[in-house]
């Protein structure tokens, strides 16, 4: 069974995220880089949790990663695969698994980021496999 289509619920925006989600409605999933220690950290905000330097800059992420781990919600009205994909970058972020049979979905499968409109003007990112 793959996923049918779902609705997303608007992102909540702060200063610290609108550049993020600015870029995902562009497609482009956008990561923070410090550039005092040179750590990559998600969730976006402007101070690096690693080092507590202000010093930190966007960049776009390759998109591209492998899944963490993942539950498949069967039972839900429109049933869904939510997961943990670690990134190339060596981040791990919490989503969807998409356009995808789940019965094929497993640990360390490659993923490639794709983006869903939500109820809004916003974009999310999620995943399919590769």
């Amino acid at each position: 069974m793959s996923n049918p289509e779902r609705t997303y619920v608007d992102p909540s925006i702060n200063m610290e995220t609108e550049a993020y989600w600015n870029g995902t409605k562009e497609g482009k999933l956008l990561l923070k880089k410090c550039c005092s220690c040179g750590e990559t950290h998600f969730y976006p905000r402007a101070i690096c949790p690693y080092c507590f330097s202000s010093e930190t800059e966007w960049y776009e992420a390759s998109g591209k990663g492998k899944i963490y781990s993942y539950s498949i919600m069967r039972r839900a009205q429109i049933p869904y695969v939510m997961a943990y994909v670690t990134l190339d970058e060596g981040i791990t972020m919490m989503t969807n698994i998409v356009e995808s049979d789940f019965d094929s979905v497993a640990v360390d499968k490659a993923v490639e980021v794709t983006f869903r409109k939500t109820e809004g003007d916003h974009s999310l990112p999620v995943f399919r496999l590769v």
